[in-house]
């Protein structure tokens, strides 16, 4: 491996930590603005009414998940739908920290929500987010679909 080959794969593990934390800031905004939708069959019902007001769409699993066949199936069917509607999907591979901080800004540490898979950020009618760490997922995906991945994988940074 040549030096330029390891200054770039350092600089993308560092564009990686960059990316969690626009996620984790994107995520405290939208509790806080209450333009979060959280679980599979809330989502669901949500891209099936207003589609055009979703920037982002969260799909969390770890191992274990992935075992889960229906789970899978609704994983499929909902990046089908996102990717068909020009919404940004993200794949979380470590839920527990994703619940730490749904948990914290939602409840204060309160009890889980049953169903963390999927998360919809949608868009406040009030205002066009003019958000620079939502661009900053935005830029993320669209740089990832021309790469040819559809669905990133990103994995929060523990606190």
């Amino acid at each position: 491996m040549t030096l330029e080959e390891l200054a770039g794969d350092h600089q993308t593990l560092g564009s990686m930590e960059k990316v969690g934390d626009a996620l984790e800031e994107v995520l405290s905004k939208a509790l806080s603005q209450r333009t979060i939708t959280i679980g599979v069959y809330e989502a669901a019902k949500l891209l099936n009414v207003d589609p055009d007001n979703v920037v982002l769409c969260l799909l969390a699993a770890d191992e274990e998940d992935n075992q889960d066949v229906a789970l899978q199936i609704h994983f499929t069917l909902i990046q089908a739908f996102c990717c068909e509607n020009d919404i940004n999907i993200l794949r979380v591979s470590n839920p527990n920290r994703l619940a730490e901080l749904l948990l914290l800004g939602a409840s204060g540490g309160g009890e889980q929500p049953a169903d963390l898979h999927c998360i919809l950020v949608t868009n406040p009618h009030s205002s066009q987010w003019k958000d620079p760490a939502l661009s900053k997922l935005i830029c993320f995906c669209r740089e990832s679909r021309f790469m040819d991945q559809w669905v990133p994988v990103i994995n929060l940074p523990e606190r």
